[in-house]
């Protein structure tokens, strides 16, 4: 018999890639639940709403019928047309269906540009923090992640000025993403048209992460495709339709990159799921009363959890207006942030994420999510409250 080593076989950066920490937390809690425990979940970014009936039928009905096949590699076209549709309506921007790429979730499709963007060595221009796995997809794929530390004080969104100085002649793509994961925060008209005339001036495109749009409780939110068009727009129906199993997303792209993401598509991916696309019809075009409720519902979470952190001391510096994210400076309690979540999590039973898992320029910050009910939220924020008051107590004995 031959055994295996699989320190031989397994590549490098297979092996250099770092956890997912929010996955590891969320899995340590499911942990302690099997023993008995009761948790409070704050810390998975998923919506706790279930799928609107309208569109679980319509994924019924599309089986029933026989929607089972492989659809274009585009994606439906009727698909491509409501979402050219949603941004026609909301933004005002004109596009065509051929612009589009359906995708199996928002992921691929961020793999699938930054296959399209990169040769070793390129760079990719993003904020720090950010959403965690941004600069594992750009070394996997041999590129180069270059960091611009940003401040609390604008939502810790990039800033043309400071994104002029990192640029390089090996620079492919300056990523964005707001609403934002983790800050909750949205960016500003005046920081996206300065992006755009970088991008327009150097032709350096913009990728902007879109999933959270929708999701916002004051002021306007924007599309960079209102400013230009040297840019890859990722988005999908997880978190606005509560759709996170159903794996559905999709990439705006500019005009002459798109044969070249559909061949990438085709050898990789194949196509979208067929009856899965039939339920993003329905989401798009269907009623949308459900959604208007939900996000109702999320702000009430938002003012609460926000009261409740900022009395326990926790700092908030600027009010996040989108997502379903709360970014608390939590460094009065120690600057390691995963070891805090840790004991937050075992004696408090409470599970938010470490703000390490965003890039350092997280560190000693805890992400809180209020994709949870009001009267778990409570529960949460009281154990939390408790925890840290002990903490302060022995801080104080020291």
């Amino acid at each position: 018999m031959f055994s295996i080593n699989s320190e031989c076989i397994l590549s490098k950066k297979s092996e250099d890639i770092p956890p997912f920490y929010v996955m590891e937390v969320l899995e340590s809690a499911q942990a302690l639940e099997a023993e008995g425990r009761q948790i409070i979940h704050l810390e998975i970014g998923e919506p706790d709403f279930p799928t609107a009936p309208h569109i679980c039928e319509a994924a019924c009905a599309a089986i029933y019928r026989g929607s089972t096949k492989y659809t274009h590699s585009q994606g439906l076209l009727s698909l491509r047309e409501a979402i050219v549709e949603s941004y026609q309506q909301k933004f005002g921007v004109e596009l065509s269906p051929d612009q589009v790429i359906v995708t199996s979730g928002t992921s691929p499709a961020l793999l699938i540009v930054f296959m399209a963007l990169l040769e070793r060595m390129d760079e990719v221009i993003m904020s720090n923090p950010h959403y965690a796995c941004y600069p594992n997809f750009v070394k996997y794929l041999g590129g180069t992640p270059v960091f611009v530390y940003t401040s609390e004080t604008n939502g810790f969104a990039l800033e043309p000025e400071t994104v002029r100085q990192c640029l390089s002649s090996n620079t492919k793509a300056i990523l964005i993403n707001s609403p934002s994961n983790p800050g909750g925060h949205v960016m500003s008209p005046e920081s996206l048209q300065g992006l755009a005339e970088i991008a327009d001036e150097k032709g350096i495109p913009i990728v902007s992460d879109e999933i959270y749009q929708g999701l916002i409780y004051s002021g306007e939110e924007h599309t960079v495709l209102e400013y230009t068009k040297n840019a890859f727009v990722l988005n999908g129906f997880s978190k606005l339709y509560s759709m996170t199993g159903w794996r559905l997303g999709y990439i705006i792209c500019p005009p002459e990159c798109v044969r070249a993401i559909q061949k990438i598509h085709q050898n990789f991916f194949i196509c979208a799921n067929s009856f899965v696309q039939e339920a993003g019809i329905a989401a798009l075009k269907g009623p949308q009363e459900h959604v208007a409720k939900m996000i109702q519902t999320y702000n009430t979470r938002r003012q609460y959890m926000l009261k409740r952190l900022i009395g326990m001391g926790l700092d908030v510096r600027k009010e996040p207006t989108g997502a379903f994210y709360v970014l608390a400076d939590a460094r009065k309690y120690g600057s390691d942030s995963l070891e805090l979540s840790r004991r937050i999590l075992n004696e408090a039973g409470v599970a938010v994420t470490p703000g390490i898992d965003f890039g350092n320029g997280a560190e000693g910050y805890l992400r809180f999510s209020y994709a949870n009910s009001i009267e778990n939220i409570k529960e949460g924020m009281d154990r939390l409250e408790a925890f840290l008051e002990k903490e302060l107590e022995g801080l104080e004995i020291l």
